[in-house]
């Protein structure tokens, strides 16, 4: 598929043709299920999952309003910074990233890739990062198209709407993703058919607020049946545990699909605990979207993962 961008931006663009639909069969998963991943990490070595897919339109619009600078947001392992940095590195623009907290005496591989991506580091109070919605970033910084944190915004919902375009997912009965923002839940409701339900494993203790933070970004008619899980962050973002990482380790064993600790990962450890439960009728198709992210795996020490 071919990816349509404003002539202004010379992005050297993802190949949509290196996603895969990989179906597996996990010992965990009865035969009366079915079940499949989409393989967004495969999309870009850099930008990769649905990072893409939320940065493409809000690339498209800084382009069109003559805007020479992406600003945004995240923390010191986000891979919204890391995709961020690079995409605005081959797209000809600036890049400015919002870092959550003081900065280490040593950077993080994720933040040490941004800045040899060309982005320049803003550190803040983590009492001042809470505050970054009501904060006058476009007074602060006039050349700056702003995108939220984990691309946020109408754009960025917009954009995950064509992960279901990618190849035919119409027969599948459920569509399963992790929840950081919501941005890519709402694309995936927007996009989904009425026969079709989303769900959604959010990956942030208490964070009942994606309820409000997915629906603002939903105009699909009519919207098909979806639900925000929240028993399964494992006691909040990036938070791992031994059984998880067991659990990781033998997913790849079995399907050579590697996970993330803070979205895949866990996405699929609780969808394990769902069928377990009997969340699923029999016949269902379950297609699980990779949101990329591997880079993450990096902040554990060598060799606790085995790929």
């Amino acid at each position: 598929m071919h990816l349509c961008m404003s002539k202004s931006i010379a992005l050297s663009l993802p190949a949509y043709t290196n996603i895969t639909l990989q179906y597996f069969t996990p010992t965990w998963l009865p035969g009366t299920l079915q079940a499949a991943m989409l393989r967004l990490d495969l999309l870009d070595p850099d930008i990769s999952g649905n990072k893409w897919f939320k940065l493409r339109y809000n690339l498209e619009l800084a382009a069109a309003t003559a805007k020479s600078t992406i600003l945004t947001f995240g923390g010191a392992y986000s891979n919204h910074i890391a995709a961020t940095a690079v995409a605005c590195r081959q797209a000809g623009m600036k890049s400015i990233g919002i870092i959550r907290g003081e900065a280490a005496p040593v950077l993080s591989h994720t933040l040490i890739q941004a800045q040899a991506n060309g982005m320049q580091l803003q550190f803040v109070s983590r009492e001042d990062y809470r505050r970054k919605e009501i904060s006058d970033w476009q007074t602060l910084f006039p050349e700056a198209y702003i995108v939220p944190e984990g691309g946020h915004n109408a754009a960025g919902a917009k954009g995950c709407e064509d992960i279901l375009t990618v190849t035919d997912t119409h027969p599948f009965t459920h569509i399963i993703c992790a929840c950081g923002t919501g941005t890519t839940m709402a694309g995936l409701i927007n996009s989904a058919t009425p026969h079709q339900e989303v769900l959604g494993f959010a990956t942030l203790k208490g964070a009942q607020y994606l309820e409000q933070a997915v629906s603002e970004l939903l105009h699909a008619t009519p919207l098909p049946v979806w639900q925000l899980l929240h028993d399964h962050h494992l006691g909040g973002y990036a938070r791992t545990t031994p059984d998880l990482i067991a659990f990781i380790n033998d997913f790849y064993a079995a399907t050579r699909i590697p996970l993330d600790i803070v979205y895949t990962g866990k996405m699929l450890y609780g969808c394990r605990q769902e069928i377990a439960n009997g969340r699923f009728p029999e016949g269902s198709k379950l297609l699980f979207i990779h949101s990329g992210g591997l880079q993450g795996n990096l902040s554990l020490p060598p060799g606790v993962l085995s790929f």
